[in-house]
């Protein structure tokens, strides 16, 4: 054993009471995860892992080289570094990176946990499989893709453009569907009847007939004139979001040297279906990123900070580790996420809070702003001092009392835990969600009464509850302290990133955290503010997070124009493709289709003469909004303008981000 692998030993060995207390303090706090293998890599390994994307063994293909690099680079000259990486699976498998200090090492591993419970039980994961076993999964896909490079009969630059075909379209699969491998037993109707003309010309050929004869009788008129026998045929009934599996379905693919479409070989079907398969498995990874890393922040905060699993040596470390996780410039999930976590904690414990005080006596939603005296609240509402400070009150703890667990008092009673070290041990659940009130924390003790009155009258018309009190103190002598946390475990269950935004980004949560939107303007030629308003900053996340944040492109018809072309339509948002990225895609998706392929969306454009009028008048100009068809044949990118009407359909009246879970939950 080389010196390297035995300070990973060593590493490991320090490691095994940090993962085992991490993971017995994640099951107190509520927390279901997958059990969790750790792994102690070094710098180089760590890059390699997050090249590929968490896994040790992927298919051979020149992405993961280029994210290495990128990796590598982003390290060496940005400063950034990866602390760790965990994947989807069960059992899941974390790497820490054997550089990390012990602080930081805890900070992963209390992370780690988190998200091996939000893999475990939010429903979005769950639709691709109950049992993901990701890791032989994606080792079975590299042994097959490796197998056909190396087959002799096949060569290794076709499959690799194939797999650069395939992966442009990556993200253009229906993940609000179950994850069901296509099905291609059956002949399609319209490519039967297309191959038929095709055999058709081929016997004409063959004839050797003069070009009279064939430009009088068998001309191009007369060959349409088969494929139209049967009046044209449009597929799919409905538009169809899943285009790599309509592709698998329906393609074919484009032979050059007979330089017309041909049934695709075995090998080309079974990487398409991979490839698709990977795309779904990885799907609710990016449909929750927010979600996700806000739920393992808080709860790696709750661990290291309030149950001090950070020792006293580590907490400096720590505060400056989650200072940079935090602090990260741009767009940071982890941040955004957990902010939105704390507040719909917050929300959902002072609305329990507030429905007892609106059914004190002489207490409404008109006059309990100026009727409660919200010091007192804080003080009613503060735990109880026995569960803040168990070491001290160890002989006091009542083992019937349920937020106390009465095995584990009495085996600190006998000197079995060590209660100054983990003192949650000897609570339950219930016990720590009181302990960690969030309300009574110092950054939270104005939040009761910033309540506006539009929100109290919301939650008294919705009261059913006659039950009264004679004060506030007996309405806040029994409060749930549970209710937070378990109205957050149910939105672990349910959301993902769109719906969560869409339903707890408030106004009242923009301005206490300073978000606001910002456009870049025509006529200063720079990026302003332009808006604080909480509709005008969800619909900005939403357009980021909606089809992970990349343009909605539908199959329209499969057999457009009756030629078995290829139609496919952009739903336009108000925001406009990038015209040379999809004529590329057009040709890579002509090489999985065989025939021509069109592309129908909407351009935004503006008038030379009106951006100077407008810079003049200190305002923006209002582009037109104009219908295009780009068409690919094979050879030549053309495109068109389209009547309005044409493509009014793909127009959306306001952003539509069609995710919400009373739609897909049973």
């Amino acid at each position: 054993m080389n010196s390297d692998r035995y300070e990973a030993k060593r590493i490991a060995e320090d490691l095994e009471e940090p993962v085992d207390e991490a993971s017995n303090l994640a099951q107190k706090l509520g927390l279901q995860p997958y059990p969790v293998n750790y792994w102690i890599v070094d710098y180089d390994e760590m890059n390699e892992l997050i090249a590929y994307g968490g896994f040790q063994k992927r298919y051979p293909h020149w992405r993961w080289g280029m994210q290495y690099d990128q990796q590598q680079k982003q390290s060496q000259f940005l400063g950034g570094k990866a602390f760790e990486i965990v994947n989807n699976d069960d059992p899941s498998h974390a790497f820490l990176q054997e550089s990390n200090s012990m602080a930081d090492q805890k900070a992963v591993i209390t992370h780690v946990e988190a998200h091996a419970d939000f893999f475990a039980n939010n429903e979005w994961f769950g639709m691709f499989s109950d049992d993901p076993d990701a890791a032989a999964m994606l080792a079975r896909h590299s042994e097959t893709i490796e197998e056909y490079m190396q087959d002799p009969d096949i060569d290794r630059a076709e499959v690799e453009k194939w797999i650069d075909h395939v992966l442009c379209l990556e993200d253009n699969i229906d993940q609000h569907r179950p994850y069901a491998p296509v099905e291609t037993d059956d002949r399609d109707e319209v490519l039967d009847r297309d191959e038929d003309v095709e055999d058709l010309e081929t016997k004409l050929d063959e004839l050797d007939l003069s070009e009279e004869v064939v430009g009088q009788v068998f001309d191009e008129d007369w060959l349409e004139a088969q494929r139209d026998e049967d009046g044209e045929i449009t597929f799919p009934a409905e538009p169809e979001k899943d285009v790599i599996g309509f592709l698998r379905q329906h393609g074919m693919a484009y032979d050059r040297d007979a330089e017309k479409a041909v049934t695709m070989t075995d090998w080309q079907k079974e990487i398409l279906e991979i490839l698709r398969r990977e795309a779904y498995y990885f799907a609710p990874q990016k449909m929750t990123k927010v979600m996700n890393e806000g739920w393992a922040a808080y709860h790696e905060s709750t661990m290291m900070t309030k149950e001090a699993f950070a020792g006293d040596d580590e907490f400096v470390k720590y505060a400056d580790h989650m200072a940079q996780v935090l602090g990260s410039p741009g767009f940071n999930p982890y941040k955004l996420g957990l902010e939105l976590w704390q507040y719909v904690e917050n929300t959902e414990n002072r609305k329990e809070v507030i429905e007892r005080l609106l059914r004190v006596e002489d207490i409404t939603w008109r006059t309990l702003h100026d009727r409660v005296d919200f010091e007192q609240v804080q003080d009613l509402i503060a735990p109880d001092p026995d569960l803040t400070d168990v070491p001290g009150s160890l002989d006091d703890l009542d083992p019937e009392d349920p937020r106390v667990d009465a095995d584990a008092l009495d085996r600190a009673r006998d000197g079995e835990i060590d209660v100054e070290t983990y003192p949650w041990k000897v609570l339950t659940y219930e016990g720590l969600a009181e302990r960690h009130y969030s309300l009574v924390q110092p950054q939270n003790r104005g939040f009761v009464s910033r309540i506006g009155q539009e929100e109290l009258e919301r939650i008294s018309r919705y009261m059913f509850d006659d039950s009264r009190y004679d004060s506030v103190e007996a309405a806040l002598s029994d409060i749930d302290y549970t209710r937070g946390w378990d109205r957050m475990f149910e939105i672990r269950e349910s959301h993902n990133d769109v719906t969560f935004l869409d339903e707890f980004l408030t106004q009242e949560f923009v301005d206490e955290n300073d978000y606001f939107t910002y456009e870049y303007t025509q006529s200063t030629g720079d990026y302003r503010v332009t808006s604080t308003d909480y509709e005008d900053v969800k619909k900005k996340l939403m357009l980021r997070f909606t089809n992970f944040g990349k343009p909605t492109v539908v199959v329209e018809d499969g057999n457009y124009n009756n030629r078995n072309e290829l139609l496919l339509a952009h739903r336009y948002n108000g925001v406009m493709l990038d015209v040379e990225q999809a004529t590329d895609t057009l040709e890579r998706v002509f090489e999985l289709w065989g025939r021509p392929v069109n592309l129908k969306t909407i351009v935004k454009e503006l008038d030379e003469h009106d951006i100077e009028v407008a810079k003049r008048r200190d305002r923006e100009p209002e582009p037109d909004e104009q219908g295009k068809l780009i068409r690919y044949d094979g050879e030549e990118i053309t495109t068109r303008d389209l009547d309005w009407d044409e493509v009014e359909h793909l127009a959306a009246t306001d952003v539509d981000y069609d995710t919400k879970p009373d739609e897909w939950l049973a």
